[in-house]
This record gives structure tokens, C-alpha cells and sequence, in this order.
């Protein structure tokens, strides 16, 4: 893992569809008072740049996935872990408990794994420039 020193999970991320293996949306991890956040700051899907989140729950029902914060609080597990929180899939308005981690292969590509007790998802996000 000598590759990951000095790579960090801060900064710009784009999303893939599972399904259409297109790209789906930009988020910025950003570090807080109590851990890792992430929001969404672009959607690239064309007609959903303004989507709400309809199937949201609480005070995220009927608000723009636009700005909208898909997890938070994240805490540090290791050298080059995060986790001990939920992420938001606006598309289902579920949460998922999270971790997420830099690729050892390949350090602009963060694995993002979602789980629900025993099964999980595992996503590869990509760096890219603000």
C-alpha cells in the first residue's frame, strides 16, 4: 500500500451507474468537526440536473439532490479507511451503512461498499479535478 501515502479521500468524485455504466454524478468528500461528509455538486444524468429527492425520507423528502449531502460524519478506521456511518441513496431513499477506502491498485479510484447486515455493494467512484 506504499502507493496510497499521502493520497486522501478529500476532494472530487464521480459516480457510475451500476446499470448503464454512465457516468451519474459528482460529490466533494469534505472533512467536518466529526468526520468525513459528502454532498453532491453536480448530477450529469441529462433531465435530472434539477431531481428532488422523492423517495426520501424526513427533511430530505421533496429536496434537491443537488447540495445534498449523501453521508456524513464518517469516522477514520485506519490509515486509509472511513466509516461507522450511513450513505443515502437518493434514487431509493434508503441508507446503507458505509465504508469507503483508496483503490491500492490504483489511487484516483475510491471503493464506496454500502451494506445491509450481511449483504453488500461495493461501488468504484473516480477522482476528478473541481
Amino acid at each position: 500500500m506504499s502507493g496510497l501515502r499521502g493520497q486522501s479521500v478529500l476532494g472530487y468524485w464521480k459516480t457510475i451507474d451500476d446499470v448503464t455504466d454512465k457516468p451519474k454524478s459528482i460529490l466533494e468528500i469534505y472533512e467536518e468537526e466529526d468526520g468525513l461528509s459528502a454532498r453532491v455538486v453536480e448530477i450529469l444524468v441529462d433531465g435530472r440536473e434539477n431531481a428532488l429527492c422523492v423517495k426520501c425520507k424526513g427533511t430530505r423528502k421533496n429536496k434537491l439532490i443537488r447540495g445534498m449531502n449523501v453521508f456524513e460524519d464518517l469516522k477514520k478506521l485506519d490509515e486509509y479507511t472511513y466509516g461507522e456511518g450511513e450513505i443515502l441513496d437518493p434514487e431509493t431513499g434508503k441508507e446503507y451503512r458505509v465504508k469507503i477506502w483508496i483503490d491500492p491498485e490504483k489511487p484516483d479510484r475510491l471503493k464506496v461498499r454500502g451494506y445491509i447486515a450481511f449483504f453488500f455493494r461495493t461501488q468504484t467512484w473516480t477522482r476528478v479535478s473541481p
